[in-house]
């Protein structure tokens, strides 16, 4: 352990936060992520048969993409080196490189660890490849974005990606319970914790074993000790620790595409509870309101449609108002329209029907207007036959059956309405109007 010195100059040892005191010093002792690393699992193979491949370990913060890597390193005997994205360059790149190299005369393995690889530039990145390519370096890449959109395709094309999932409430109190046994700190301070405490401080870090471990000791520094010098732990403490609840929701995170993804769906899907929810978990991470309002928007066009034409225009009115409003009130607008949305009967007959169109547009070129729908607003555009045959259907009682499609495309039928809500009265409109055409 590294040793610093006061001012005495006698040494004292320097502070360790405690997530790295009690870090797993071999791969039977990590918590979680069995889908990877259970008996016979792919990674689990793979380190204990010693046949590494360059990795991305993709995953939420506090998910053990750090300490994996180290065990890696460990159980295979590689030399290791670890980077973070963040402070290092190609400069830094080339060094490990040639140490790799100098290791590989040797009949060594090196693994190099690079933490946040998402945040390298396509340069840093291309400078990886050839050391990659050649098994110079296994990089083993740490991200909590989607790899598929922030590492370059060649290095990925290079790379086996393993998604590490948020630790489950049983998992931290797993690690909850080793830290607390084990770390002399913490046993030194004498930490007593509140059956209460120890629940709200796992379920507020959020699947992250760092925000629970770094609550844990700040609630424990922040107790005092009592008459038997016993630091009590509370709920009060673990609140003022955390501050507030450990936020998975991230703007720009692969957790904001899940989640609003959930949201739709929920929409779509008519449960309004559901929907509501995943709102509450976007606004309370401090989405951008007129991004929701946006997907409503399309949600009343693209999934309610025709069903309830009302939908768009309370999407519409819901959107306005947001920009009006601003937070915090924009919320209860958002949850109106969430709810008439998600309750609304659905169509995507209008989607369905302008996709089908635009395929037949794009299979085949356009075909001319017919003479009789053609513009004519001059006599020589009159006397050459637009517009000649037109028949006006306000003359006819509002319809008369005439020609609207090009020759080649009047037997297509793209609009298929539903038996939905107010779509179904359309149906029956159109099958009245149009009776040749079977929708």
């Amino acid at each position: 352990m590294a040793n610093t010195h006061t001012e005495s100059g006698k040494p004292v040892e320097s502070y360790r936060p405690l997530a790295d005191r009690v870090r797993p010093q071999r791969l039977d002792e990590l918590v979680g992520q069995a889908h990877l690393l259970a008996p016979g699992k792919a990674l689990r193979r793979a380190i204990e048969d010693d046949e590494l491949v360059s990795m991305i370990l993709w995953g939420p913060p506090g998910t053990g993409k750090t300490t994996l890597a180290r065990l890696i390193a460990h159980e295979t005997r590689s030399h290791y080196f670890s980077l973070s994205a963040v402070t290092s360059g190609v400069a830094d790149l080339r060094k490990v490189i040639a140490e790799a190299q100098e290791n590989r005369q040797t009949g060594s393995r090196t693994v190099l660890f690079i933490d946040e690889i998402h945040r390298f530039n396509k340069s840093q990145q291309d400078a990886l490849l050839h050391s990659v390519e050649d098994g110079t370096i296994v990089l083993i890449g740490a991200t909590t974005e989607n790899p598929s959109f922030e590492v370059i395709s060649a290095l990925l094309s290079r790379c086996r990606v393993y998604k590490l999932e948020p630790l489950k409430v049983e998992d931290l109190g797993l690690i909850f319970d080793r830290a607390l046994a084990g770390d002399s700190r913490l046993q030194a301070w004498n930490v007593r914790m509140e059956e209460e405490a120890r629940q709200v401080l796992l379920k507020l870090a959020g699947g992250d074993a760092r925000v629970m471990l770094n609550g844990l000791e700040l609630a424990a520094q922040l107790a005092q000790p009592n008459e038997q010098g016993v630091r009590i732990v509370d709920r009060r403490l673990i609140e003022e620790a955390l501050q507030r609840s450990s936020r998975l929701y991230d703007k720009k995170g692969e957790y904001h595409y899940d989640t609003i993804s959930a949201f739709i769906k929920s929409v779509r899907g008519s449960d309004p509870d559901a929907a509501v929810y995943w709102l509450a978990v976007m606004l309370d991470g401090g989405e951008d309101p007129l991004f929701i309002a946006r997907r409503l928007l399309i949600l009343a066009s693209e999934d309610v449609g025709n069903a309830d034409p009302h939908a768009l225009m309370v999407a519409t009115s819901a959107f306005t108002a947001v920009h009006y409003l601003g937070m915090p009130e924009a919320r209860i607008t958002l949850a109106q329209a969430t709810v008439y949305l998600a309750c609304a009967p659905k169509s995507n007959a209008s989607y369905l029907a302008v996709e089908a169109a635009l395929n037949q547009v794009r299979a085949q070129s356009p075909e001319q207007v017919p003479l009789h729908l053609r513009n004519a607003p001059t006599t020589l555009m009159k006397d050459m036959g637009y517009a000649d045959g037109y028949r006006y259907p306000h003359d006819f009682g509002g319809f008369v059956d005439q020609a609207y499609l090009p020759q080649e495309a009047q037997e297509q039928i793209f609009y298929r309405p539903t038996e939905n809500g107010i779509e179904k009265k359309i149906k029956e409109r159109l099958l009245m109007l149009w009776p040749k055409k079977k929708r």
